[in-house]
């Protein structure tokens, strides 16, 4: 090869393995998925800036915990699963608010009223995310059942029941590329990253200085979040 295409080659070859994590990752039991967060609609009024650039879950067994916060005020949602130990919490913090809600096992969390009716059809397809390879869920909504919403999924992580108390617990795999509607707003994510990391214990514990609420009040707080 003529000497003036290696660096570039190099660099093309680098960038690629490093796009989407490390396919050394593969099997891994532990560690975090760093998603992209792409908003649709007018999700709220606050300047798209100022809103959440990633989603980051961290996952351990069968432990697992998603946390999307906004570097504005360290305000956002975090949805946590400990079935060991029966959590399954939702926190909410704005501003100087610091709210959670316990759900019970198999209840779906709050915040995904919108989802309700919603139809999961698996299919046959397969895609390769992140070095990992997925499986593919048509979803559909009683609004309109002719438009198909795509979710891809893996089974290569191994943590188990790692969709509890989320509106897509049907699926047996780790998300990689999915959506959520919350009130009247659209989040789509897709996995961008994926780091092998130990990941303490005491992440998955209940966390403290968070006053408890109902569900009607936090699902409550949750719209006036994305409403802001």
């Amino acid at each position: 090869m003529n000497s003036r295409y290696i660096l570039p080659t190099a660099i093309v070859i680098v960038f690629a393995c490093l796009s989407c994590g490390s396919r050394s990752s593969k099997g891994v039991n532990q560690g975090e998925i760093h998603y992209s967060v792409e908003y649709l609609g007018k999700v709220t009024l606050m300047p798209i800036d100022l809103m959440p650039k990633s989603l980051v879950v961290a996952f351990k067994n069968d432990k697992i915990i998603y946390e999307l916060i906004s570097p504005f005020g360290n305000s956002g949602i975090t949805n946590l699963s400990n079935p060991s130990k029966d959590i399954y919490d939702t926190y909410l913090s704005l501003f100087t608010i610091r709210y959670f809600y316990p759900a019970k096992p198999g209840e779906i969390y709050p915040g995904f009223e919108a989802m309700r009716g919603m139809e999961l059809h698996k299919t046959s397809k397969t895609e390769t995310i992140c070095g990992f390879r997925c499986k593919n869920a048509e979803v559909t909504f009683p609004f309109d059942r002719s438009k198909v919403y795509n979710v891809w999924y893996t089974n290569d992580i191994p943590v188990r029941n790692p969709n509890a108390s989320t509106p897509f617990c049907q699926i047996d795999g780790v998300l990689m590329n999915f959506f959520f509607f919350i009130g009247n707003s659209e989040f789509r994510f897709k996995a961008e990253n994926i780091y092998r990391k130990e990941i303490p214990d005491k992440v998955f514990e209940r966390k403290d200085k968070f006053q408890r609420v109902s569900k009607n009040d936090i699902n409550k707080f949750i719209s006036k979040m994305i409403s802001l």
